[in-house]
């Protein structure tokens, strides 16, 4: 890719990890540095004849270059299927409510939309289902692709949406501060050993070693899935007064009392007023989705050199689940295009192929979904590249280890989803971590909410 293609790309990929987790921050929607506001309309250049036109609908601006330059890349492998993409990048709001617009009426929908993941389960809720199947178009890569993420644009077995990236969640420690704290990030295994290494930090040095969430469930998320538990039980009703929520609650809160945790402006480390006190040494620890690379390179620059990338703790090595995949973005294909089928096969190769994967890497510094790309070590260690050569540690030798656990959470594809992490993020975790709520009373009155809501 061309160094410019990069910053710009670059500069435009703050908003996909913002907008990723948009059922999981209440500040992503006005954090959404890549829509500009008003809508922006793009087009190939192709030359020759047969060439099928693609429209494709997206949020985030610069997805637009992305998908152009993977899209010339498929037209010089495949001359005789070429395609021309006419995108249109629109707000958030907007694109996503003229979609579900143009779906019900059955007018005016594009042939490929992206479709922000707290956004994607009202798409699928309905019987009717209005967008492609993509088994097929998968099938190639599948065996190398993070099954999770598959599976939360999915609903009953069928995949509607490639994911953009897996987002793997793992442990970002400030080795410098670390260190200088006599503490050894790599004994860190278990949530205990990370309780204990939090209270020797912060009694060695009065700053705080880590953040208890209160406008994001990143971490919360991680532990219940470590669990075994969710927001909801196995038929879909919600469910947040159960044991295994409540332990996991539970254990964060002990953390911030023990002085292990504090909370952070901007109530979570992927946040304006959060990156200034990671940058300047306040805080020494993120648990975070792998994209928050960077924010690293863009935002903390003087921690350059000083970060290593490592496994998160878990609370036992019989964990089924270790991590899990947070945010995302699913590019859907529309079931009535007349297009559909090409528009399928395309957009996996753009998302899903090894040659997309190492752009996705090299470019936005995602972990891409297709695995086959995360042991090339020309890619993955590369000395010239800038997410290599910001942190301390080689950025797949994490994610390698906990390749085989990455698990997700069932409720992160149900329609419920985006009220859960509404209230999670705006009254529940506020309360617990800021106000010193009691969690049972709290998350009872959360239920009670959202009982409440969804008996109208």
């Amino acid at each position: 890719m061309k160094k410019k293609l990069l910053s710009l790309l670059l500069c435009g990929v703050m908003s996909v990890g913002l907008l990723a987790g948009c059922g999981s921050s209440k500040s992503s929607k006005k954090s959404d540095s890549a829509s500009t506001g008003k809508s922006t309309k793009t087009e190939m250049k192709v030359d020759g004849d047969n060439v099928t036109t693609i429209n494709v609908w997206t949020f985030i601006e610069l997805h637009q270059k992305f998908y152009t330059t993977m899209a010339e890349k498929w037209n010089e492998e495949h001359p005789d299927k070429k395609v021309k993409l006419v995108l249109s990048n629109m707000p958030y709001d907007d694109m996503h409510n003229k979609l579900s617009l143009a779906l019900e009426s059955g007018k005016g929908a594009p042939d490929v939309a992206d479709i922000e993941v707290g956004k994607f389960p009202s798409f699928i809720s309905d019987k009717n289902i209005k967008l492609m199947d993509l088994t097929d178009a998968i099938a190639p890569y599948k065996d190398n692709v993070v099954q999770s993420r598959l599976d939360i644009y999915s609903k009953d077995g069928k995949p509607y949406g490639f994911p953009t990236h897996v987002g793997t969640t793992v442990a970002f420690y400030n080795t410098d501060l670390l260190s200088k704290a006599g503490i050894d990030y790599t004994t860190i295994k278990t949530w205990d050993d990370f309780k204990a290494a939090g209270v020797k930090y912060h009694q060695a040095t009065g700053k705080q070693f880590a953040c208890a969430e209160t406008t994001a469930n990143w971490m919360v998320d991680l532990m219940l899935a470590q669990k075994g538990g969710d927001y909801e039980k196995e038929d879909g009703t919600i469910d947040m007064t159960n044991d295994k929520l409540v332990e996991v609650l539970t254990t964060i809160k002990d953390m911030q009392k023990a002085g292990a945790l504090a909370t952070v402006p901007g109530g979570q480390p992927d946040n304006e007023e959060a990156y200034p006190h990671y940058n300047n040494g306040e805080y020494a620890v993120q648990i975070m989705p792998f994209w928050q690379t960077s924010r690293f390179i863009n935002y903390m620059k003087d921690l350059s050199g000083k970060v290593a990338i490592a496994p998160v703790p878990r609370f036992s090595d019989s964990d089924a689940t270790w991590t899990i995949g947070g945010g995302g973005t699913g590019t859907a294909v529309v079931a009535s295009s007349k297009h559909a089928k090409l528009a399928a096969e395309v957009f996996a190769y753009i998302k899903l192929s090894p040659e997309a994967s190492k752009e996705i890497f090299n470019v936005l510094g995602f972990d891409p979904v297709n695995t086959s790309v995360w042991t090339d070590t020309s890619l993955t260690q590369n000395p010239d590249n800038e997410f290599v050569k910001y942190f301390n540690t080689k950025p797949f030798d994490a994610l390698l280890t906990m390749k085989d656990q990455i698990g997700s959470l069932k409720s992160i594809s149900d329609s419920k989803r985006p009220s859960i992490n509404n209230l999670m993020t705006t009254q529940v975790l506020t309360n617990i971590f800021d106000n010193d709520a009691d969690i049972k009373s709290t998350l009872k009155d959360a239920q009670d909410q959202l009982d409440n809501e969804f008996s109208k």
